[in-house]
């Protein structure tokens, strides 16, 4: 009788066992998706983006980042309190694709260009930051919750999230060639070319920008003897001016440049086989409560061209991206 009770009893156990098994929910880890960046055909705009930049996942989902610019962008996740490093420095390090992050440690992929992709997965509960190493004011939220929890939205939300951000981005937000072409208030004193424009816009995820990529106002036309003022008008992005050899150190300007008394550097070219360098021109980041005021930026770059000539120039940074220019010194 007893030898009976032990087998009916791991029968039910077993029963009982496969029942569980049947009727659990069950939870499948998802594999999600989004884009970095987008850029218009002649890819002078230039959304600097997450697309789009708020995702609620369960925890142990993974996402991929899929890049759809020329220009470089990185999918950065730093901890809390974490000084921001130079794009070039990472966490220090690059991590491997795929990365795994919990808050506990910095996770970033190498730069990244069109084509290329990162996932990481996110095995514990909690909302991140999510940045770009390049650009200031591109950033994102990711919700992570508990696999118990319902998620509000499917890909097919966010697929459409995507599409609309980008329409916004690169169609609706008014930055167009006129942009930046005026040098106010140096405009009686110099001929004005814009380098660059922007605008910074943001959702309920974080923060946008879209930057024309593009030296306004080109090719100008000058006399011998004249000068010519490059302003950079976008908020956040940095150009360059430079005539000649590229430098190895494109963050600095070349030796040959000085300082005017308003704080704008200037060189001077003589030949069209000289060289000078402007270094980054880009405006001071925004002021923030509770933290020191930055410095002035250096937005304007000034050249005196005593002689006639032909004098082609870039930006060092994005000039893959046709941000080239011309000045034209008529006798």
């Amino acid at each position: 009788m007893r030898k009976l009770n032990i087998t009916f009893g791991t029968r039910a156990f077993r029963r009982a066992l496969l029942l569980a098994v049947l009727l659990a929910p069950s939870i499948a880890l998802a594999q999600w998706h989004a884009a970095v960046g987008a850029q218009s055909d002649s890819k002078a705009r230039q959304a600097m983006a997450f697309l789009p930049n708020e995702i609620w996942i369960h925890a142990g989902d993974s996402i991929t980042w899929s890049m759809e610019t020329d220009e470089p962008h990185t999918v950065t996740f730093l901890k809390d309190g974490q000084v921001r490093p130079f794009f070039a420095d990472g966490c220090p390090g690059f991590s491997s694709d795929p990365a795994t992050f919990d808050g506990s440690q910095c996770v970033t992929s190498a730069p990244l260009v069109k084509g290329q992709n990162f996932t990481i997965k996110f095995p514990a509960t909690g909302n991140y930051k999510l940045t770009c190493l390049f650009h200031e004011n591109q950033d994102g939220t990711i919700h992570v919750y508990d696999s118990s929890q319902p998620l509000p939205h499917d890909q097919a939300f966010y697929d459409q999230r995507a599409a609309d951000e980008r329409r916004d981005l690169l169609v609706q937000t008014r930055i167009d060639y006129n942009s930046g072409s005026d040098n106010e208030p140096n405009r009686k004193q110099y001929a004005g070319v814009g380098a660059g424009a922007g605008s910074i816009t943001a959702t309920g995820g974080g923060s946008e920008s879209l930057s024309l990529v593009r030296f306004v106002k080109d090719p100008v036309e000058i006399r011998p003897g004249q000068t010519v003022e490059w302003v950079n008008n976008d908020p956040v992005l940095p150009h360059t001016i430079t005539f000649g050899t590229e430098p190895v150190d494109i963050l600095d300007p070349s030796p040959d440049v000085t300082v005017d008394a308003d704080g704008a550097q200037h060189a001077v070219i003589e030949a069209a086989a000289d060289s000078t360098h402007s270094g980054f021109i880009v405006a001071a980041p925004q002021e923030r409560l509770g933290v020191a005021q930055a410095p002035l930026g250096t937005t304007r770059f000034r050249v005196t061209f005593p002689k006639a000539g032909i004098f082609p120039y870039i930006c060092a940074l994005h000039d893959g991206l046709g941000m080239t220019g011309t000045v034209i010194v008529k006798p």
